[in-house]
């Protein structure tokens, strides 16, 4: 019995299972990180733009593991006195990485009840107060950017000063069909991604004439991303999903069931 034909029928097999691996998708390993087909260096600057406000920003370990419409790497790229510090909270260990000193204020940037408005702490504070600050932001969901923020308190409150940018609670936040600088749906008015709230914050902070334009270059690798986003998200399919219910209507429902007839 001829045996040739069976190695040649395993290969013939192995060639076919290997013609039907889907191959991988081309990234931008020298640029932005991102898939080719969205690849956004044709809008970042040509090299990281410089600021005299220092950027710090505290990002959840999963911040940028598990998110990938995040714009931590983005801004990486686009500014380049920026220091990325992974973790929970802040804490004494903490302060080498966070400069300061009596003429550059150290401004936590977080919608807390006691933090003032930041285009009014700039009007109200002589530029000489408040020359090379440092702007120290919280990455993470809006449930761990809280969780952040009342474990970082401790070590920040004694030499921090409490700002936020415009946030209202009591009206729903945009979706990116809805503004051209949300990447998905925000809990309310006013809240904004880690990347369009630095760059609002430095056109308020940067001397006069250099906030604009390094907001305006911001803003637009921001606008890429989101077009590209909603490009995506408008040709795919999409199941509906589940209406979850209330437990209280359950129960509201199951009393109605043990009532007599009568009770309409």
């Amino acid at each position: 019995m001829d045996s040739d034909p069976l190695p040649s029928v395993a290969a013939a097999a192995g060639d076919a299972t290997a013609d039907q691996t889907p191959p991988r998708r081309a990234v931008c390993h020298s640029g932005c990180g991102r898939p080719s087909s969205v690849c956004l260096c044709p809008y970042l600057p040509p090299s990281p733009l410089p600021t005299s406000t220092a950027v710090v920003i505290l990002h959840h370990p999963h911040a940028v593991r598990r998110n990938p419409l995040s714009t931590l790497p983005l801004l990486a790229r686009s500014l380049s006195n920026l220091r990325l510090i992974p973790g929970r909270r802040l804490l004494p260990s903490s302060a080498p990485l966070i400069a300061r000193s009596p003429s550059s204020p150290v401004l936590l940037l977080f919608p807390s009840p006691d933090a003032a408005d930041l285009a009014s702490w700039c009007r109200s504070t002589p530029p000489a107060a408040r020359a090379n600050p440092t702007l120290l932001l919280l990455d993470g969901t809006w449930k761990q950017a809280k969780e952040m923020h009342a474990a970082s308190l401790p070590f920040l409150s004694s030499f921090v000063v409490p700002v936020s940018l415009p946030v209202d609670c009591g009206v729903d936040g945009d979706s990116m069909f809805e503004s051209e600088l949300v990447v998905r749906k925000e809990p309310y008015k006013g809240c904004m991604s880690t990347m369009e709230a630095v760059a609002r914050a430095l056109r308020l902070l940067e001397p006069e004439g250099s906030g604009a334009e390094i907001e305006q270059a911001m803003v637009e690798v921001l606008q890429a991303m989101v077009a590209f986003q909603a490009k995506h998200v408008q040709h795919r399919p999409m199941k509906p999903r589940v209406k979850m219910r209330k437990k209280k209507d359950i129960k509201k429902e199951e009393g109605m069931n043990g009532m007599p007839d009568w009770c309409g």
